[in-house]
């Protein structure tokens, strides 16, 4: 029988770093990636081919994968076009790009997390996008093609009229919970059983949370290693905060 193993990215700190001790608890071993070089770490900008491509070639060579935690993200300061096109570059488009780099070594009943967030939550979005991301049936070409558009309405000045919240973060997360529906369908005749889901972490005390937010670590990373090591026939598609489901 293989050792499980994992990947999680963005694992120098923070809830990337409280993943991989959890996850090394449970009997899994863990490919930490961090986007500087570090020891340990593989070195992973999930902006670029050149890494991505690296680190599935390493997870091949290794003998398969058995979850991946998307964990890598950032927060930008300030909002306008280029703000919106970098974060959506980390936070939807990185995640997307790894998790298609590293499904084909995947093995039978692997495990996708998306670490999200409450302001992934589609109230932010009103009106007409709002109903194309909540459409059951939206693929990835119509997923990419509504983050484009919001790129376009933000350099226009007309995103906040057409229903689009003035916050790139919240749109990033947005579609990455959208991405996790995309994929649970893609997924649901693939003969592995590969599940996918994404987590609410809450509110927490990170370099990014700072220090007044009211959640551990701990409890932000504990429901993102639960998704990992999910049951076989266990749910996919779905928002998740403390080991339940919430409403997206």
């Amino acid at each position: 029988m293989q050792d499980r193993v994992a990947v999680v990215t963005g694992a120098n700190r923070g809830i990337g770093a409280e993943v991989t001790r959890q996850l090394r608890e449970n009997g899994i071993r863990v490919i930490t990636t961090s986007r500087e070089p570090l020891d340990g770490f593989a070195t992973l900008d999930v902006t670029r081919a050149d890494h991505i491509d690296a680190l599935a070639r390493r997870v091949k060579a290794d003998g398969g994968l058995d979850a991946l935690v998307n964990n890598a993200g950032v927060s930008l300061d300030g909002f306008d076009a280029d703000v919106a096109r970098r974060t959506l570059a980390v936070n939807l488009f990185g995640a997307m790009h790894v998790t298609d780099a590293l499904l084909p070594s995947m093995r039978p009943g692997a495990r996708i997390v998306m670490v999200s967030s409450g302001m992934g939550e589609l109230s932010g979005v009103r009106g007409e996008e709002r109903a194309r991301i909540a459409d059951p049936e939206l693929t990835r070409e119509g997923l990419l093609a509504l983050v484009e558009s919001f790129v376009r309405d933000v350099a226009a000045g007309t995103h906040a009229r057409r229903g689009w919240p003035s916050n790139a973060y919240s749109v990033s997360k947005i579609a990455m919970n959208a991405l996790v529906r995309v994929l649970a369908r893609e997924l649901a005749a693939d003969p592995r059983g590969i599940l996918v889901n994404a987590e609410n972490p809450g509110w927490v005390r990170t370099r990014m949370g700072g220090r007044s937010a009211p959640r551990s670590v701990e409890d932000g990373a504990r429901t993102a290693v639960w998704l990992a090591t999910l049951p076989e026939g266990g749910p996919s598609g779905g928002f998740f905060r403390d080991e339940q489901a919430i409403p997206w």
